[in-house]
């Protein structure tokens, strides 16, 4: 639409230059001016793909006839998209058109000579119309490339910084997952090693129970620090893209691999994440370890979405780990509540029968939980209660 305009208004401008009202009088007759005026024009509106048309047509009406507007708008297009021989070209076209103007207007005479062969006026036509323009086109042609320069700069810098971010981010959790392997599970494993030695040497019923419990447990945790650090190990990778631009679609697996047997630790890591329906064995756990739960359930049961399960499991789970740590042998009761558009979870323990020492703890584990709740929109609240009880309450949309 742009070279449109440029058109019309070539032609407009080129009309006023051929009747005399910007220009020498053409003299021609009305129907010919007009031709020639379209010539400039489409001649204009095809600059965009190549300014050689309109250059030939400016030079040939100004040396002819003095009309300057083709002529000016090829030279600041030969400026804004020539090289430099193209240019040089360009000069040495301009120059051949001013001297056959200055012929022309002295055979003709009149204000077509003054214009053009008189040396002050001719200087003045060629800065006006050839080496102003040509000056403004290379100006803008040498803004517009240190422009795109430094956007290619600023792009590239952009992309280190991301580079290293993520350069920096990855071996942030590569750290994190050595010292959770060589620390935490070592840890764990000792524990449930030692509980397995337990389990075997002891001739107490109750203690080879306890014994296998605590392996059991260890084991889980053994599960779910592997499954964390292998999303830790993982590194975050972009979908790899065809040259068409489409995501390349992953190797078919035959259905012999489909069907091959896994091993007990792979059928482990393949195990769904805990939902609502896992909090019966959680309780269960924390009743083998002395501490009396119970569970109420209010509302019509209800299919929810994983993520709200996988938070609700996960509220009971840390508010029951507090209770050991801080409580333990304190009765304990779990509430599950489905209310409208909400999912309800309590959990309210009485104080302790008698002081006992603290585990440790990071002090962490509410923080985290708080944060895991608020990711789906919802509130956690956290309170002692009278009497020396603490309640862990959590809303979730659902």
């Amino acid at each position: 639409m742009r070279f449109v305009l440029l058109g019309a208004g070539v032609s407009a401008l080129s009309m006023m230059v051929l009747s005399g009202q910007a220009g020498v009088p053409s003299g021609l007759p009305w129907p010919a001016q007009v031709l020639i005026a379209a010539a400039a024009g489409l001649a204009a509106w095809h600059a965009r793909r190549s300014v050689w048309p309109l250059a030939a047509v400016g030079a040939a009406a100004y040396a002819w006839l003095v009309m300057w507007p083709p002529l000016l708008l090829a030279s600041y297009y030969a400026g804004r998209t020539l090289g430099r021989r193209g240019v040089a070209a360009y000069l040495g076209g301009s120059l051949v058109a001013c001297g056959v103007s200055a012929l022309v207007g002295g055979w003709r005479a009149g204000r077509h000579e003054l214009l053009t062969a008189t040396l002050g006026n001719a200087l003045f036509m060629g800065i006006a119309v050839i080496a102003l323009p040509l000056a403004l086109g290379l100006w803008t042609k040498a803004r517009h490339e240190v422009l795109e320069a430094a956007k290619e700069r600023a792009e590239r810098l952009e992309r280190e910084q991301v580079m290293r971010a993520e350069q920096a981010r990855a071996q942030e959790r590569a750290r994190i997952a050595r010292e959770m392997h060589d620390v935490v599970a070592h840890r764990v494993s000792l524990i449930v090693l030692h509980a397995g030695a337990l389990e075997v040497r002891t001739a107490d019923d109750e203690t080879a129970r306890a014994a296998a419990l605590i392996g059991g447990i260890g084991r889980e945790a053994l599960t779910n620090l592997r499954d964390v650090l292998g999303v830790l190990r993982t590194p975050q990778r972009s979908p790899q893209r065809s040259p068409l631009g489409s995501p390349q679609r992953s190797p078919q697996r035959s259905p012999q691999a489909e069907e091959a047997p896994r091993s007990p630790q792979a059928e482990e890591a393949y195990r769904p994440p805990p939902t609502l329906g896992d909090i019966d064995r959680l309780l269960d756990q924390s009743r083998a370890l002395g501490i009396a739960v119970t569970r109420h359930d209010e509302g019509e049961p209800r299919p929810v979405e994983p993520t709200v399960e996988r938070t609700a499991y996960r509220v009971v789970q840390e508010a029951l780990t507090n209770v050991h740590k801080h409580a333990g042998g304190a009765s304990t009761d779990v509430l599950i509540r489905y209310g409208a558009g909400t999912l309800e979870v309590e959990v309210a323990n009485t104080p302790p029968s008698a002081p006992r020492e603290e585990l440790p703890g990071a002090g962490w584990g509410l923080v985290g939980l708080r944060e895991r709740v608020e990711l789906l929109g919802g509130t956690l609240r956290t309170s002692a209660q009278d009497g020396g009880g603490f309640l862990v309450s959590a809303r979730i949309p659902a």
